[in-house]
């Protein structure tokens, strides 16, 4: 079990190395988180839910993601507290003070998929969730120590030496969690280590001393991690400047922002230069194109918007002949109404949209997950895989002109009498070489020769050997049998 010394120290990056190198050994491996908390979230064939990460490690592993590998997922929804996704189907919501009182009772559950990944492979790769050392919530805890301890993995810890102290989180560490709980710790990594590592050779002897812990590598900093799908919307608040020139398009980072990933491809693109614009940001004004993402919480991020007052920026960005795209709750906003009969998101009502599409969308309680996959609307050259992940249907009379044709025959979203502005739920279409292709031509630039998919195998290839070069395998693979 990989656990670590706090959020964001590089456990979902360790794990996706390390699933693929072992892969490469000839072994059958399969990722497994036993709780996970995002926004970020991937559909399995069988129309399951689980989290970004662990369908990235699955892909590491060369295996299909399946429900089993995390059995439950949290998935805030502001003020509403988190949906709850039990073995990938959706099981109510809860706050965070009642959501502590319920894990004893999904333990079972959480058991019942490890044991069925168990018996399927060589070896599982459990990644814990936060810090190790959070003995505030240690009681009822099923995503580290309480899973660990109740099937008796060895755990190896990571640090993360570029956030500073990582002396002190892996000695405090040791310092703070029960006995029983430290004596499962067989070892450490440090992470994202910058610079000359002999530097840092007496630290981790120092570490080894402190704790009776074995040091299982130095890992230096992966720069091209930045081309993997990410999990944490933090991230994206703590984004780099975009590189200058190009076709400019601006992503509304709202609060409650889902699937982000969606983007990503865009963002590889050389001659795109695509920003997630912060709250208080005014929308620049060389935009050629907005996205509105998805949310997990539409209504919520529609008043935020309103507040930034991204909606006086968009009403006059369409005036001046710029386009408008939103994605699944994005594309929910652009309509001049959304209901929620239910209370799906907060105390039942509705409220206006953007009006920028007529159409009207009802939230209802049942979850749309699907693969799909067809071709643009239009001339049906631009083909595209993607999935939909969404609650609610949208309907009207702009849905007559929807962007995308499903191989089923299916019809999705809605555009403009103008064609400024569209909107659809389907997730994943520039990931599609050809459809973003189609979709960057569309706005007067040329895409590039990118190979997304191909550039993401890549990735995870480097990423195996940055681990087998820095960290010790052999010994990892001891301690796990």
């Amino acid at each position: 079990m990989i656990q670590g010394t706090g959020s964001d120290v590089g456990k979902s990056l360790v794990v996706a190395g390390l699933a693929r190198a072992y892969a490469n050994r000839g072994l059958k491996v399969a990722p497994f988180k036993p709780q996970n908390m995002s926004n970020n979230a991937a559909v399995t064939a069988k129309g399951g839910e689980i989290g970004r990460a662990q369908a990235l490690q699955a892909r590491a592993a060369r295996r299909a993601p399946c429900v089993d590998m995390n059995p439950v997922l949290l998935k805030p929804q502001g003020g509403a507290g988190s949906q709850i996704v039990v073995q990938g189907r959706v099981e109510g919501q809860a706050a965070a003070r009642a959501y502590q009182d319920l894990k004893p009772r999904l333990m079972p559950r959480v058991l019942e998929s490890y044991g069925r990944l168990a018996t399927s492979c060589d070896l599982v790769l459990v990644e814990g969730a936060g810090s190790a050392a959070e003995i505030n919530l240690r009681e009822n805890d099923i995503a580290n120590m309480g899973f660990a301890r109740r099937v008796g993995a060895p755990v190896v810890l990571v640090a993360d030496i570029d956030r500073g102290g990582v002396i002190a989180q892996l000695v405090g560490c040791k310092a703070v969690i029960e006995e029983d709980d430290a004596a499962l710790i067989e070892g450490f990594i440090v992470n994202k280590f910058r610079g000359d590592p002999s530097l840092f050779v007496d630290g981790m002897g120092w570490i080894a001393a402190r704790t009776g812990w074995r040091a299982l590598g130095l890992l230096p900093y992966f720069d091209a991690a930045a081309r993997l799908p990410a999990e944490d919307a933090f991230g994206l608040r703590a984004a780099p400047k975009a590189k200058e020139g190009g076709l400019a398009i601006s992503v509304l980072l709202l609060p409650n922002i889902a699937n982000f990933d969606d983007f990503d491809p865009l963002k590889a693109e050389h001659g795109v230069r695509l920003v997630f614009l912060q709250q208080g940001e005014p929308l620049p004004a060389e935009t050629r194109l907005v996205i509105l993402p998805g949310s997990k919480a539409t209504i919520a991020d529609l008043a935020a918007l309103r507040a930034n007052g991204w909606d006086i920026d968009l009403a006059a960005h369409l005036r001046r002949g710029g386009r408008v795209f939103g994605v699944c709750g994005g594309y929910q906003m652009m309509g001049r109404r959304i209901a929620d009969p239910h209370g799906i998101e907060g105390p039942p009502g509705e409220v206006e949209g953007l009006a920028m599409l007529d159409v009207t969308t009802v939230l209802g309680t049942r979850k749309t997950l699907d693969h799909v996959a067809g071709a643009s609307a239009g001339d049906g050259t631009a083909r595209f895989s993607g999935y939909e992940m969404h609650m609610g249907v949208t309907e009207g009379p702009d849905c007559a002109r929807p962007a995308l044709r499903f191989d089923d025959g299916r019809m999705d979203g809605a555009a403009s009498r103008d064609g400024l502005a569209a909107g659809v739920y389907t997730h994943g279409l520039f990931a599609a070489d050809s459809f973003r292709a189609a979709f960057l031509r569309s706005l007067g630039a040329e895409p590039s020769a990118l190979r997304y998919e191909a550039s993401i195998e890549e990735t995870l290839d480097a990423l195996a050997a940055h681990c087998e070069a820095h960290l010790d395998l052999d010994a990892l693979l001891e301690i796990a049998r």
